[in-house]
């Protein structure tokens, strides 16, 4: 796998991705292949010389909000699905460390035989090293989503941007596989996503970054080398920040 970018836009990125695009073509769980492609995807961002960062969701195996619907108490269905990205996280790990990448996986909720407890200095000092850093568990709190843990972990850490992978290239008018009419924007506000409810994070994740100043790129993570061509300001992706000049820009076909 080979990336066309060439210099980095960002110096420390914070990518989220959700548990569901580690599946691949399963129905649910892991697919070792696309872990390992997805690994491979950071591996050529980390190349470039950025900071990466990650968090990554539990849809795969547990959603808690699921969980909640067929009856389960709340509290406890988040706790489940906060353990759930903690093996989305492991998973990862190795991956990373089979291509010699440098690891350290930090929980929100302490669990010291498997991964650190997350300690914003330490997470901080790690990236300055080299390392990529996976948050795993959320924020340890439950009714709060891993968008949410996104956002605030970005903010902790000093992250550039937000960047959300997704299997669409960025933000559209309606839902692209149902409608082969809709259009992508270009750029959007914070305003934009949360009047509209477009529903591309959380509205507690949008605010937070809103309120840091963290700019949110939603892209492809299916896309082959697309990562890196996102953290290089290239590529497909919708970017969400402060107001646009001149309104929301949608790209037409």
């Amino acid at each position: 796998m080979t990336s066309q970018a060439k210099t980095p836009k960002y110096r420390r990125i914070l990518l989220k991705m959700s548990g569901e695009v580690l599946m691949g073509t399963e129905n649910s769980g892991l697919d070792g292949q696309t872990v390992s492609r997805l690994a491979q995807e950071i591996q050529l961002v980390r190349n470039l010389g950025v900071e990466v960062a990650l968090v990554v969701g539990g849809g795969n195996i547990f959603r808690g909000v699921s969980g909640a619907a067929a009856g389960m108490e709340r509290s406890s269905a988040d706790y489940m699905g906060m353990l759930a990205t903690v093996i989305n996280a492991l998973a990862l790990q190795n991956a990373l460390e089979i291509l010699g990448m440098h690891t350290r996986v930090q929980s929100a909720i302490p669990m010291s035989a498997v991964c650190e407890p997350y300690i914003r200095r330490r997470a901080i000092r790690h990236l300055e090293k080299g390392r990529i850093v996976i948050f795993a568990a959320g924020t340890g709190n439950p009714f709060f989503t891993t968008d949410t843990a996104a956002a605030l972990r970005a903010s902790e850490i000093g992250a550039d941007c937000l960047l959300k992978g997704t299997k669409v290239e960025g933000v559209y008018t309606a839902d692209p596989v149902k409608d082969p009419s809709a259009e992508r924007y270009e750029q959007l506000s914070y305003h934009d996503v949360l009047a509209r409810d477009l529903r591309v994070m959380d509205a507690s994740a949008v605010s937070l970054c809103r309120e840091n100043r963290i700019p949110i790129l939603v892209f492809s993570i299916q896309k082959e080398g697309e990562l890196a061509h996102v953290a290089a300001g290239e590529g497909r992706f919708t970017l969400i920040g402060n107001e646009p000049q001149k309104g929301m820009r949608v790209e037409r076909k």
